[in-house]
């Protein structure tokens, strides 16, 4: 999804609509410091990849940092996931987004949770 469609998305919404997706971004969506510092801290045995649901790769990661050799692929597998997080923050959070406008246009003034 490019940024025009994002755009083009909120602009249909009015300023309190706006603030409600931004706050219920915040609450649903992945935080970028959380997630670099799950990377760094517990990286090496997929702390990272749970945050972010990718349970399979984790439990992976996690498995071959029992042995001298997984840990060295998980060293490298670390390294080049230090480039993909900001890539995973970013995407989650554009799903999440897109998902709330969803449930705002759909239920603009017959929602208890969406009142506006």
């Amino acid at each position: 999804m490019g940024m025009d469609y994002s755009v083009a998305r909120k602009s249909q919404l009015d300023s309190k609509e706006l603030l409600l997706l931004e706050s219920e971004v915040k609450n649903q969506g992945k935080n970028m410091v959380i997630a670099y510092v799950l990377w760094y801290f517990l990286g090496l045995f997929g702390g990272h990849r749970f945050y972010f649901g990718k349970t399979g790769s984790a439990v992976a990661q996690l498995i071959l940092s029992i042995t001298v050799f997984g840990m060295i692929a998980t060293f490298i597998w670390w390294i080049v996931d230090a480039f993909l997080v900001h890539t995973w923050v970013k995407e989650h959070n554009a799903i999440v987004e897109n998902r709330i406008i969803d449930n705002i246009l759909a239920n603009r003034g017959i929602s208890e949770r969406y009142p506006i």
